[in-house]
């Protein structure tokens, strides 16, 4: 079973919108809906859970009704960090140790069938699977006044994350749990932790795109609207 996890639980407060991006429309449908579309169209994946945050419950619920999605299976919900959200997924599956979850965020709503197919494929021989992108920019380290140079690092040793991340339930699982001990934890991508609480496990990275990008401020809402606009007027006949 491939369970796709769509991480919603986010405030999105760098947006400059009153509620969170993910659930600001779009072209029609909220980012989250046209998101959830692309997995349930996808072959690989059988199921969907989507964790939000206990305020909006109810508007997932509805949200489902409407679209009549046939593998969206359960709405949790998510926690004040994006970790959280994570492990709140994690332990609704914990029982299904031979599952692969495939974390993805909802702000991200032009991953391709490709990138999702990779990954899926990638589970066959890998316990863990990123997708990233090289990085184009220099990139410069800086000291703690965050105002001077440090150093700057060999670019092509660096990618950007994107998502989706995919895991055998029993890794990701066993991660979070090494990591929830720490009272100090924090992450903002679910393979950073199994990186850091299970270094002898490889992740295998898929190429990754520059459209998978993650709506993060307003200005990436309207891009985004455009793109969607100028599709539909393309592939209208």
């Amino acid at each position: 079973m491939n369970i796709a996890i769509i991480l919603a639980g986010g405030a999105g407060s760098r947006s400059g919108y009153d509620i969170p991006k993910q659930l600001v429309t779009v072209a029609g449908k909220t980012v989250l809906e046209h998101t959830v579309d692309v997995f349930e169209n996808n072959a690989h994946i059988d199921e969907i859970a989507i964790v939000i945050h206990e305020y909006y419950i109810n508007d997932i619920e509805n949200i489902i009704i409407r679209n009549e999605w046939k593998k969206v299976k359960e709405v949790l919900q998510g926690g004040k960090e994006r970790f959280d959200s994570s492990f709140s997924a994690i332990k609704a599956y914990k029982q299904f140790p031979n599952y692969n979850l495939i974390f993805h965020d909802a702000v991200r709503p032009l991953v391709s069938q490709r990138i999702i197919n990779e990954v899926v494929e990638s589970l066959e021989n890998y316990n863990a699977v990123g997708v990233s992108i090289p990085v184009v920019d220099t990139i410069y380290e800086i000291d703690e006044t965050q105002s001077l140079l440090k150093s700057i690092p060999v670019r092509s040793l660096y990618h950007r994350a994107q998502t989706p991340q995919g895991f055998k339930s029993e890794t990701i699982h066993k991660a979070y749990q090494i990591a929830m001990q720490d009272v100090n934890f924090q992450s903002t991508d679910d393979c950073s932790v199994v990186a850091n609480c299970l270094p002898e496990e490889k992740i295998f990275l898929v190429r990754g795109d520059e459209t998978n990008r993650k709506m993060t401020y307003k200005e990436d809402l309207i891009n985004y609207e455009l793109r969607i606009n100028n599709y539909k007027t393309l592939h209208t006949y």
